[in-house]
């Protein structure tokens, strides 16, 4: 198991953005969570296999419909908590 801390730039919060990351991670099974920063980007931290991560990233960069991602970087971090599911945060 992988994880990434993921922040996503560009026209990402109010486009449906969080729920599109949502449904995708859930697609691919997994687990984190997804929330809008204060500076107008998406924090996500994602959990699971790297093949996975790597797919769910790919859909990241197109995003929904409404959105335009201008950038997204991509860190690994080392695994402390494991978490059960993947969430959206407020």
């Amino acid at each position: 198991m992988v994880q990434y801390e993921i922040k996503v730039n560009g026209r990402v919060q109010g486009v449906g953005f969080r729920y599109f990351t949502k449904k995708q991670a859930d697609i691919l099974e997994l687990k984190g969570w997804v929330k809008n920063a204060p500076d107008g980007s998406v924090l996500i931290l994602v959990q699971g296999h790297q093949t996975d991560v790597d797919t769910f990233t790919d859909y990241l960069r197109i995003g929904p419909t409404r959105s335009h991602v201008s950038s997204l970087q991509k860190v690994e971090m080392q695994v402390v908590n494991v978490f059960s599911e993947f969430t959206i945060r407020y």
